[in-house]
């Protein structure tokens, strides 16, 4: 629990580099794209007559009105059109290369060390700047290696690029920062045949126009802008091909390579938390799953003013395809700038939506990156992405959790650990040392809802604390938390990161008591309290 926790506390910039999430929001680049007003291929795949929707002067007026009002944002430089290696076999013979490159490396990092003028770290040394493995040369062959097979390796990478570095050496966890800035996009025509295989051979007839280079390359899949023929402008995600079928042999493949550096700690992917990872990634890479759970979202906040949810567009909806309405707005981590009344604001709702999600919908999206919440300054709404994490929690799970943080809240460290045994997160039997551990973890957490009048996020050192619990809470567990914890844990940190960064200064506590309140009486079946 704690791990991933403190692990996503350590620097809001962790959150800030993934593009999982940018399904919707911000336009592309790339100078090529399928439709009107291009070239003779495209012109002479949508002409038609009266009747088929937007003309070739229309879709050309409404791309460059687009152009002039609307910033775009770019690949990282470092993105580059590269084939997906699709078969196990080529994934795989792509981790074997790996194994072997950074063999080869050790030893010519080793032969140089040795030479005079060099350094040799000596056994038993604690020092890992040191290590032969984490060369740069290595490094280079790992990001390559990841940014070409992408998929669950991948994903793996950028999860590990935001665990603190008191986790795993600083030299890996700069490999996964690169690694998170530099995925690399399919070639054209692997991109058509995946749109080919899910939407048939006419796709085009569905689409006025689709931009040929992505906006955003991702783990999984990458996003292009388009135009349906009324005009909506879209945004389609496509899965890169092989990703979904290899999932358990990549992160396999990934971490057997890594424990030859002796960077990983122990414990830093038991055997429940890897199955919880494995079964996320099997999620993501369901894109009608995801479209469901959106359609989910946008209905259970379709009266709420401050967030909106993008329409799936159902004609490009597969299991490797997804559509979504395109929609405005900045990421979180770019709305630094604004008053502190706005940022409150923004972070308030953000909270609140956290509580909403756990204890009203019990159904949560479970991804903390900051590019999936965009907000727009012209209407003040944030509009909420990607979906594919999303999932349920039972009341068995809720009704015990929302007494810890109750609590918690009211500085109770008895009833804290005692509600922490029903929730099964200990046993009973836990040595001392790790009961005050973790009690001490949760109380930390706590604060924000056991402190009266604002809490100023900007000001803690939540992350430093909850770090220094980590090793004796990995040493001295009994039994693996919750599963449905490794993910509400992510998410939950996300949203204090997103308060800390923004240097919120909010009042937690009469949100969390009016949310504790209001939970009860639902479950009770009693009338609701005002909110406050």
């Amino acid at each position: 629990m704690w791990l991933e926790v403190g692990g996503l506390l350590r620097e809001t910039c962790g959150l800030l580099g993934r593009t999982d999430g940018l399904l919707c929001g911000a336009l592309g680049s790339g100078p090529h794209w399928w439709g009107p007003c291009w070239n003779s291929w495209a012109q002479k795949l949508h002409h038609g007559g009266p009747g088929r929707g937007l003309t070739e002067e229309d879709i050309c007026k409404a791309r460059e009105a687009r152009l002039r009002k609307t910033a775009r944002p770019q690949l990282s430089d470092r993105s580059r059109e590269r084939k997906v290696p699709a078969s196990r076999i080529s994934r795989l013979a792509n981790f074997g290369g790996l194994a072997v490159g950074l063999g080869l490396g050790v030893l010519a990092e080793v032969a140089k060390k040795s030479l005079p003028g060099g350094y040799l770290q000596s056994e038993g040394s604690p020092q890992p700047s040191s290590s032969p493995f984490l060369s740069e040369a290595n490094a280079e062959r790992i990001v390559q290696t990841l940014c070409t097979v992408r998929g669950a390796a991948l994903k793996v990478g950028q999860m590990l690029s935001i665990q603190d570095n008191s986790f795993i050496s600083p030299q890996l966890q700069h490999i996964f920062e690169r690694v998170r800035q530099s995925a690399d996009f399919m070639p054209r025509w692997q991109m058509l045949r995946v749109l080919e295989e899910e939407l048939g051979r006419d796709w085009q007839a569905k689409v006025a126009f689709l931009e040929e280079v992505p906006f955003a390359a991702a783990s999984i899949g990458q996003v292009h802008q388009g135009m349906l023929r009324d005009g909506t402008e879209v945004a389609v995600k496509i899965q890169y091909p092989g990703v979904a079928q290899s999932i358990q042999s990549d992160v396999q493949n990934l971490l057997a390579v890594l424990k030859m550096s002796v960077a990983l700690p122990e414990g830093l992917f038991a055997k429940e938390s890897l199955q919880a990872l494995l079964q996320e990634l099997t999620w993501e890479c369901d894109y009608r799953r995801e479209a469901a759970c959106a359609e989910n979202f946008r209905q259970l906040l379709a009266d709420d003013p401050f967030f909106r949810v993008p329409a799936v567009i159902k004609d490009l909806c597969t299991t490797r395809v997804l559509g979504m309405e395109l929609a405005g707005g900045v990421p979180l981590d770019q709305c630094q700038s604004l008053s502190q009344e706005i940022r409150n604001q923004i972070c308030f709702q953000l909270l609140r939506l956290c509580l909403r999600e756990l204890f009203e919908f019990r159904f949560m999206q479970t991804d903390p990156n900051w590019a999936n919440f965009l907000y727009d300054v012209s209407s003040h709404q944030v509009t909420l992405l990607d979906f594919g994490a999303s999932r349920e929690f039972g009341t068995e799970f809720t009704d015990h959790y929302i007494e810890v943080v109750m609590a918690a809240a009211n500085g109770n460290r008895d009833q804290v650990l005692q509600k922490s045994q029903d929730l099964k997160f200990l046993t009973g039997f836990e040595t001392k040392a790790f009961s005050d551990a973790h009690v001490e973890a949760v109380m930390i957490l706590g604060e924000p809802f056991a402190t009266q009048g604002p809490y100023d996020f900007g000001a803690g050192d939540t992350a430093r604390r909850v770090q220094g619990l980590i090793p004796v809470l990995l040493q001295h567990r009994l039994r693996p938390p919750p599963e449905e914890t490794y993910a509400l844990h992510r998410k939950l940190a996300g949203a204090f990161l997103a308060c800390s960064r923004l240097r919120a200064h909010i009042d937690c506590r009469d949100l969390f008591q009016d949310t504790y309140h209001r939970y009860w009486a639902i479950r009770q079946g009693q009338p609701l309290p005002k909110e406050s």
